[in-house]
């Protein structure tokens, strides 16, 4: 289901008539699955959830759904399937520490020179507009990934600019900061626009 994800980048700053008209759902289905009374089992699964999301948290996000389903039993006295463990978590996004490292959204290109950071790792600013931050987030959806790039003014802590799209090249990132300055109209060399290593978006 689309929805979860429009709640996703609606908590993110995504004004909801955007984020539905982009990704091809109604504005009044979106309410409606939002406004629905939770179910029994739906409420048993988030307080669940909850509760493996604390254990999740106290082992330093390092356990996997066994030993987080053998907390469960073992510390908390509560009887589960292993599969419904499973289940919540990857609902929740969490997983354990393995060998193998998931790939990001972070593409980086191994023959360009990093630009300098020129916040020096500070984010503070102390007027709107002279620090923006870039970021991009992965949503699954029933027909794949979709990505949303976001611009951020780190003085009012509120997205400037944002750009959805099923791909990660640059245009991501360039319809973002097109949008935000648009919105923001700043002054000509007045704002640092500060992103990742990524080749989509290395700016800073």
């Amino acid at each position: 289901m689309i929805y979860p994800v429009v709640a996703d980048l609606a908590a993110g700053g995504i004004v909801v008539a955007v984020a539905c008209r982009v990704l091809g759902v109604s504005k009044s289905g979106y309410y409606d699955w939002r406004d629905r009374p939770v179910s029994r089992r739906k409420a048993a699964d988030q307080a669940l959830g909850q509760l493996i999301s604390e254990i999740h948290q106290v082992s330093r996000d390092t356990y996997g759904s066994p030993r987080v389903h053998a907390k469960l039993w073992l510390a908390a006295g509560v009887r589960c399937g292993r599969k419904r463990v499973e289940r919540l978590m990857r609902h929740a996004g969490l997983q354990g520490v393995y060998r193998r490292r998931r790939r990001g959204c972070t593409v980086r290109d191994p023959h360009a020179s990093p630009s300098a950071d020129l916040v020096n790792r500070r984010f503070v600013a102390e007027r709107p507009d002279a620090l923006w931050v870039t970021d991009i987030t992965q949503h699954r959806t029933q027909g794949g990934w979709v990505y949303c790039a976001v611009v951020l003014d780190v003085f009012a802590r509120r997205v400037v600019g944002w750009s959805i799209a099923d791909h990660l090249r640059s245009e991501l990132v360039i319809d973002a900061l097109d949008m935000a300055r648009w919105r923001r109209r700043p002054v000509e060399g007045q704002t640092v626009v500060h992103s990742d290593h990524g080749t989509q978006g290395e700016f800073n």
